[in-house]
């Protein structure tokens, strides 16, 4: 039991009650006290000092060699380096994305036959690593020093040698658009395993194809879960074509490499390449972030 002769204060509170008031606690005589978070103070300004002094270690310090970052950050070699790169990811992005609808497909079939072709695809390219894939296309000469596309003795789509046909560009959009479809394909069956399978049901009650169901019902429903993480596998795929660097073939980072081959500095050139990689990727984050609200404004709706 409370003594109210100890709270004074509380004792003139149940007056103003028993008096008939609603409000015991005027709100004029009461005061608000912002939440304080010091801690949350000391890391900015540790986080900004640690920034300060990073920056200038780095303006200060001669062997970043700015001037020579700046000379070649617009060089025509770079720039066309750069292109090689951005035509390389969109090629080999369009290429899984296709491949990686029709795996995830037959993944999900009842077909035993299509269902274990699919996970086998999945087994391998994500089983061995995209360098050594990337290599094996490039050496696949070795092998079969011939292709032959068609049927013997019925009609021939082309004849030829393998050296011809597989070119850098040809090893590297076979190298690493295989291997992406098979990421890809388990992202794109994720989304569509999303959808609830009663919508499947209605839509066969309606007289649908498998077809018509998956183009109409299932994916544009899972496109919104599928969508956050390929815009991942884009930008981490930019980032990959660099390995075609190892079949001499002219992306961003080989194009640096050639230039300070002959002038032996690695580091400001290595810094160009980084700068247009993070440009690459800030351009194609904004684009992630813009797609993603665009399919999202269906759900951000409110009754």
């Amino acid at each position: 039991m409370t003594d109210n002769r100890q709270y004074p204060a509380l004792r003139q509170n149940r007056r103003s009650c028993s008096d008939g008031h609603d409000n015991a606690f005027p709100h004029d005589a009461m005061t608000v006290v912002p939440t304080r978070y010091p801690g949350r103070w000391i890391s900015v300004v540790v986080c900004a000092l640690l920034l300060i002094m990073l920056l200038h270690s780095m303006v200060m310090n001669e062997n970043f060699a700015w001037p020579t970052v700046g000379h070649y950050l617009f060089s025509p070699t770079i720039l066309a380096g750069l292109w090689v790169t951005l035509w390389l990811t969109l090629v080999i992005m369009l290429l899984a994305i296709v491949l990686s609808v029709a795996i995830a497909t037959l993944r999900l079939s009842t077909n035993p036959l299509l269902s274990g072709f699919s996970s086998g695809y999945i087994w391998f390219f994500r089983g061995t690593p995209v360098l050594v894939q990337l290599i094996f296309w490039y050496n696949l000469a070795a092998l079969y020093p011939e292709v032959f596309i068609g049927i013997p003795h019925v009609f021939t789509l082309y004849q030829g040698s393998t050296n011809d046909l597989i070119t850098p560009y040809t090893a590297a959009i076979l190298g690493l658009g295989l291997n992406e479809a098979a990421y890809m394909a388990e992202i794109i069956r994720a989304g569509m395993a999303s959808v609830d399978h009663g919508q499947q049901e209605a839509a066969r009650a309606l007289g649908m194809n498998k077809g018509q169901w998956l183009r109409r019902i299932i994916l544009p429903q899972a496109i919104p879960f599928i969508i956050p993480p390929t815009g991942n596998q884009v930008i981490g795929m930019l980032k990959t074509t660099s390995l075609v660097s190892v079949i001499s073939l002219s992306d961003l980072l080989y194009s640096v490499q050639s230039i300070y081959s002959r002038t032996f500095e690695n580091i400001p050139l290595l810094i160009v390449a980084c700068i247009w990689y993070l440009v690459a990727t800030t351009i194609l984050s904004w684009l992630q972030a813009r797609i993603e609200n665009y399919f999202r404004k269906g759900k951000n709706t409110t009754a």
